[in-house]
């Protein structure tokens, strides 16, 4: 199995106006930080978590010729918004792109993209089969995912784990037993917001504790603000086994 980070950032992670704090101004690409975001390579499937507003580009950058399906952790804009742009594929592959993802996220499709779900759909429009997600695992061809419910404050959302990797983004809480559904993961990926206290995200010591209770042989960091710091400078003060991740990195499992 082959990962990539798509992104590694947060809406926070992306200013949208120039910047004059450390991380805006670092020329370490490592530092350039799109909205969160893997490509999974697995057996003969390709797989996202997540289209949010930078999928579009995240797709020509990293060349992706097909996709098999998509993988929706939780409703929000800068995890859902890039989904009209799956067309391409569409049209590429010729039929409708798999759609994974639980009730609310379904319905928070159906909102935001009503036009994909209209009765007289407008010709071009993006084509999908939607297939909910629940507590038990499924398949996406030979490719076992297990859903792992997990809490973003009071909202309800997924992670997953395929194999021996496992993730989780927007977390705040995670129950014992989706714990016991984690542990055994040879590599996690987990997000940090920043340092100081949050409502809906783990802080950077929140994670670190939570890698560490897991115990995964790799642990990387994702969903990172920019108020966190640079990479360089986190990256020093992290276990030797606790990476930041960033834009692009690649890992083989």
């Amino acid at each position: 199995m082959k990962v990539t980070f798509l992104g590694t950032g947060t809406s926070q992670g992306v200013p949208m106006i120039a910047c004059d704090c450390p991380v805006c101004q670092s020329t370490d690409p490592r530092d350039k930080r799109l909205r969160s975001s893997v490509f999974i390579e697995v057996k003969d499937k390709q797989i996202v978590i997540d289209t949010g507003p930078d999928f579009r580009y995240q797709m020509l950058r990293e060349n992706v010729k097909r996709l098999d399906a998509v993988l929706f952790t939780h409703m929000h804009k800068d995890h859902i918004a890039g989904l009209d742009d799956i067309r391409a594929f569409n049209y590429r592959q010729g039929k409708a792109v798999d759609i994974y993802a639980d009730e609310l996220v379904q319905e928070a499709l159906k909102r935001e993209f009503y036009y994909i779900f209209s009765a007289e759909r407008y010709p071009g429009v993006p084509q999908v089969e939607m297939h909910l997600v629940e507590q038990l695992p499924f398949s996406i061809g030979d490719v076992c995912i297990q859903p792992i419910d997990v809490m973003h404050y009071k909202l309800p959302i997924k992670g997953y784990r395929i194999g021996d990797f496992t993730y989780l983004t927007d977390v705040k809480t995670v129950s014992e037993a989706s714990r016991k559904l984690i542990k055994g993961s040879k590599i996690l990926v987990v997000n940090a917001l920043q340092r100081e206290p949050h409502i809906s995200h783990f802080t950077l010591s929140e994670a670190i504790a939570f890698a560490k209770e897991i115990g995964a042989e790799q642990t990387y960091l994702t969903h990172i603000g920019h108020r966190m710091g640079k990479y360089i400078d986190v990256s020093m003060e992290l276990p030797s086994n606790i990476h930041l991740a960033y834009d692009r990195l690649e890992l083989e499992l």
